[in-house]
Parts: structure tokens; sequence; C-alpha cells
């Protein structure tokens, strides 16, 4: 992984599933051997295979693109729990759950160069789901510039208003004459500042 990039845009990037494909559930198996999970402890690993429609290859069907980086051979990974009766009775959950959809078909995304015998249920990183994900920090960001804008707007207009009312109060103006002088100060300041 490149250094300094971080872990999902590398992977949004990198992702190559972008060949939708129909996959057929045919197999869901909860294998004897457990996985390591991130070195906290072991899960148990259920694997799914599926048929491609078209080609009549099979393969291993995932959720995502990190699980298939996560454990190759694993559809799903219950979280890292130390409760090993808990863990089996998750994953047994997801078993009876696929056990019922057998022989249907569905969409999936395949990746024939890195990943040929890998196929995913659906994209986690895509650029709609990024860009979507940065709308709400820029609308922020767009909002506090326009406060501040705003701040300093009316901080000048009360300084131009304070210079025009003392002006006005050392000579005795009238009001006729003080409106025209902070006409021109705003004509001026804004003849001054860059557009």
């Amino acid at each position: 992984m490149n250094v300094g990039i971080p872990r999902n845009v590398f992977l949004l990037f990198s992702s190559k599933w972008e060949e939708e494909a129909g996959c057929v559930l045919v197999q869901a198996d909860i294998l004897k051997e457990w996985v390591d999970c991130r070195g906290i402890s072991t899960v148990p690993c259920l694997r799914v295979m599926v048929n491609l429609t078209g080609s009549n290859q099979s393969a291993f069907l995932h959720l995502d693109e990190e699980s298939v980086l996560l454990a190759p051979e694993c559809f799903y990974l219950p979280k890292c729990r130390m409760d090993r009766t808990d863990l089996q009775a998750e994953v047994q959950r997801v078993k009876k759950a696929l056990d019922v959809q057998l022989g249907s078909a569905s969409s999936c995304f395949t990746d024939r160069t890195r990943h040929p015998s890998d196929v995913i249920l659906s994209r986690k990183y895509t650029w709609k789901k990024a860009l979507f994900a940065l709308l709400w920090p820029c609308v922020m960001l767009g909002g506090g510039a326009l406060l501040v804008g705003l701040v300093k707007l009316t901080q000048c207009l009360a300084h131009l208003s304070a210079e025009v009312c003392s002006q006005g109060a050392g000579s005795r103006l009238t009001t006729r004459y003080t409106q025209g002088k902070l006409y021109r100060l705003l004509r001026r300041s804004s003849a001054q500042t860059p557009s």
C-alpha cells in the first residue's frame, strides 16, 4: 500500500470491480477451521460459491472489495468478539438466510484481471459515494466562509457609519449632507476592493 494515501482512497483508485455479471447462488458452507480476525481472535468463516451466468465459471462470493482483501475465502466474517457461541449463532443466521436464496440469481461485480476466482455483491468504493461523502464538508466550509464574509461586511459598514457620524457631528452637517458623504464613502470603498 502507498504511504501517505488513506486506505479507502487507495481502494477507490485501485478498484477494478466494474464489470457487472449475473451470479447464481450455488453453495454456502461454514468452514470447520476458524480464521484469524485481525490478530484479536479467531472467527468462523462463511464461504459462498456462485456460478457466473453465461460463462459457467464458479467463483467465491464476497460482500465488497474490502472483504476480498481481509479474508479471500470468506463471504462473511462476524465482528471480532470473544464469545464463541455468539459467533457461531451469528454465522448460522447468515447461512440460513443464504440457504433460502440457493439457486436464485442476482447481479454481482467481477475483476477478471486481479481476482479471477472472486466476485463481489456490491461495490463499497465508488465515485458517487466518494462525492456524496465530500458534499457535507464542502457545504459546511462554504457556510463558514459566507459567515466570515458577512461578519467582515458588518464590521466595514459599522466603521464607515462611525466615520460618517463623527464627521457629521464635528461640523454639525445636515442629514442630507451626511447621507451624501456615506454614499461617497461606500462608492469609494467598493471601487478600491478588487472584484
